[in-house]
């Protein structure tokens, strides 16, 4: 028996050690030992408003990172519109993300809440902005986009979207921005009243040559407008003409855009990668729901999807003091006061 007990035990497999991760606990990281610069650029993918309200107020070493004149080379101040919800002060915000600048800003976006005193105080402070966002700012006017157009000598891309300006800040800035390569002019289409209008087109093909990038959504230019583009801007690479339903592009014009753009968008594509809702004949159709303004899901940077990074408890986590954060909480959505005493450092 003893030999059979041996031989069965020598023939017996040997039993499989338990795996690693349920033996011993895989060490968390500390998202504080990130370094600096891996920290820096996934904080980078925050907006402007997350940054002030929220990340930097993580720890120390955030705030310090978020204090670098060179996270601010980009402003981003989207947001969902919902002003009146907002206990913070949009404008006093944006202007110390300008401040924290340090003149190094290259990219800004302001939606909803811009005026002509926000875009003064920006353009005073940055002369090299290369990048020029502004959606749903119906409190900026063509006179205060024209004053600025001269403080943006390095302006490479404008988007206007969704805004009330007029043709006139549109020549102003193609005469005073010679870089200028591409313009986003973005509306809703309505079919009532039945305009044409080619003001937009021409003070495009009249005064930015250099144009390389054009997206007209739901513009009322006709063949007319259309064909004075594309006369004048003999570098232009693309051209977006979605619900631009006023063309009629047939025959000639249809071979010349063919031949002529390279990226070509015509009235009646599909409208499913456009950024803003799409409105056609005053009917709204959706085809980004659900989606963050940032492009971020709705879960937040620090989800389940990290649950493998913590925080040590032995680190400057929450060692810092209240005081040492800037308060923009909003007194009064409507009453900005005068804009002239905004905070210049």
């Amino acid at each position: 028996m003893d030999n059979k007990s041996n031989q069965k035990t020598l023939g017996s497999k040997p039993k499989p050690s338990p795996s690693p991760s349920r033996s011993t606990p895989a060490r968390r990281r500390n998202w504080l030992e990130l370094p600096p610069e891996i920290t820096a650029s996934i904080l980078s993918r925050l907006g402007a408003i997350e940054i002030l309200t929220a990340a930097e107020k993580v720890c120390r070493s955030w705030r310090e990172i978020c204090k670098d004149p060179l996270m601010w080379r980009t402003i981003d101040m989207r947001n969902d519109g919902d002003l009146h919800d907002m206990t913070y002060d949009l404008e006093k915000m944006c202007c110390h993300a300008v401040d924290r600048s340090c003149g190094q800003l290259v990219d800004i976006t302001v939606e909803y809440f811009g005026s002509d005193e926000l875009l003064k105080y920006i353009t005073d402070r940055s002369s090299g902005i290369r990048r020029l966002r502004i959606v749903r700012c119906y409190c900026i006017t063509d006179e205060g986009l024209s004053e600025v157009a001269l403080k943006l000598p390095m302006l490479e891309d404008l988007e206007i979207s969704l805004c009330t300006l007029s043709h006139e800040p549109l020549e102003v800035v193609g005469r005073s921005c010679p870089l200028l390569k591409s313009v986003k002019l973005n509306n809703h289409w309505y079919q009532f009243p039945p305009d044409k209008c080619n003001d937009d087109a021409l003070a495009v093909a009249g005064t930015m040559r250099g144009l390389q990038h054009l997206q007209l959504f739901g513009n009322k230019l006709t063949n007319d407008g259309l064909r004075e583009i594309l006369d004048c801007c003999p570098h232009l690479e693309s051209l977006d003409l979605r619900h631009c339903f006023n063309l009629n592009l047939e025959g000639d014009l249809e071979k010349r855009l063919t031949g002529q753009i390279k990226r070509l968008r015509l009235p009646y594509d599909s409208t499913e990668d456009y950024e803003f809702d799409a409105i056609s004949n005053g009917y709204e159709s959706r085809d980004n729901d659900g989606d963050s303004p940032y492009g971020f899901s709705d879960s937040n940077l620090l989800s389940d999807d990290y649950e493998e990074y913590g925080f040590s408890s032995g680190s400057d986590f929450y060692d810092y003091d209240y005081e040492d954060f800037d308060d923009f909480t909003r007194l009064d959505l409507y009453d900005f006061g005068d804009m002239d005493t905004l905070p210049s450092s």
